[in-house]
């Protein structure tokens, strides 16, 4: 569950990224967040993952709120909100297998759950027979469904996924479309933000459009008409 109350966030009087918004994503949902660059997408992901504070309002995802949460439980929260931007940020001198371990070995993880964790989320994306490659022997495709894979290694029940196919062209933008989807089947939620009108309008899920820092549109299988 995702709750966002009369939420609002100013850098200064003069900048003003969200103005009063307040939306309400039930468990299970997969929704597309829309609007023109400018718009407020991307300072709505830095609140949900507390890389930004609100300046007023109330986030909560589940049980945690957000507007309150202490700097230390900060990496927790992360851990249940998987997080897939639009450049890919692998490390080059990993392989596949090792860029998906590393997001457990930093949490502390012990070698055996890391040997079972990274080959089934590894399967889920496809990429098993390309675990010992190294990124830059990867099309930009595989190299996003690793980002996805990384992103599942908590088993997560949110994924936020900013512009996920902003670099791809559009039959590696239908394979990564169609990974969120098939992870969404299995009740994670997904909240998709980006700017392409042709998946938003494929997928026929929920769509709220932002524009100015508002919400002005909120339409269940709708379609981005801006």
């Amino acid at each position: 569950m995702i709750s966002l109350e009369s939420v609002s966030k100013k850098y200064n009087r003069k900048s003003v990224a969200l103005e009063d918004v307040s939306l309400f994503i039930e468990p299970g949902e997969m929704v597309s967040i829309v609007g023109q660059s400018g718009s407020g997408k991307t300072t709505l992901v830095k609140l949900l993952i507390a890389e930004e504070r609100a300046s007023s309002g109330r986030v909560k995802i589940g049980d945690w709120d957000i507007t309150r949460v202490s700097r230390r439980d900060v990496p927790l929260l992360r851990r249940q909100i998987g997080v897939i931007f639009q450049d890919f940020k692998l490390l080059a001198k990993k392989t596949v297998y090792e860029n998906v371990a590393f997001a457990l070995q930093v949490a502390g993880e012990s070698p055996f759950r890391i040997r079972e964790v990274v080959p089934e989320v590894i399967e889920i994306v496809g990429l098993q027979d390309k675990m010992s490659r190294y990124p830059h022997q990867l099309s930009g495709g595989e190299q996003q469904r690793v980002v996805i894979a990384r992103s599942l290694v908590h088993r997560p029940k949110i994924i936020v996924a900013d512009e996920p196919t902003g670099n791809l062209d559009a039959i590696n933008t239908q394979e990564i479309i169609d990974i969120l989807s098939k992870i969404n089947d299995f009740g994670t939620t997904i909240l998709l933000v980006t700017h392409n009108k042709d998946v938003v309008n494929h997928l026929r899920k929920r769509v709220i459009t932002i524009h100015g820092g508002q919400i002005v549109s909120d339409q269940q299988s709708g379609k981005y008409r801006l």
